[in-house]
């Protein structure tokens, strides 16, 4: 009896560490927003350098806190690199 409870011991023990190993080399989300002077906001998964100035990048939680309308609005997510400009996507 006293070998089982040391044998379950050893392997909830050695399953904490093996999750506390996985949770600790997970890597953060890379999600933003992106926007323009133009008002055109879209979702990016990854950090791209836009071919002029005027492109905002934000945490991708910004979008709940914001009032979209005419003037402000999102676009939906495209496949590829590239950007908004007009309201037409711009593919890099």
């Amino acid at each position: 009896m006293m070998l089982l409870k040391t044998a379950l011991s050893a392997a909830a023990i050695t399953l904490l560490m093996g999750a506390g190993a996985l949770v600790a080399t997970t890597g953060t989300a890379s999600a933003r927003m992106v926007c323009n002077t133009e008002g055109d906001c879209w979702h990016s998964d990854k950090s791209y350098s836009y071919p002029a100035t005027g492109y905002t990048k934000h945490n991708d939680d910004w979008y709940f806190h914001q009032t979209w309308n005419d003037q402000h609005h999102y676009r939906d997510y495209h496949e590829g690199r590239g950007y908004y400009k007009g309201g037409l996507w711009i593919g890099f």
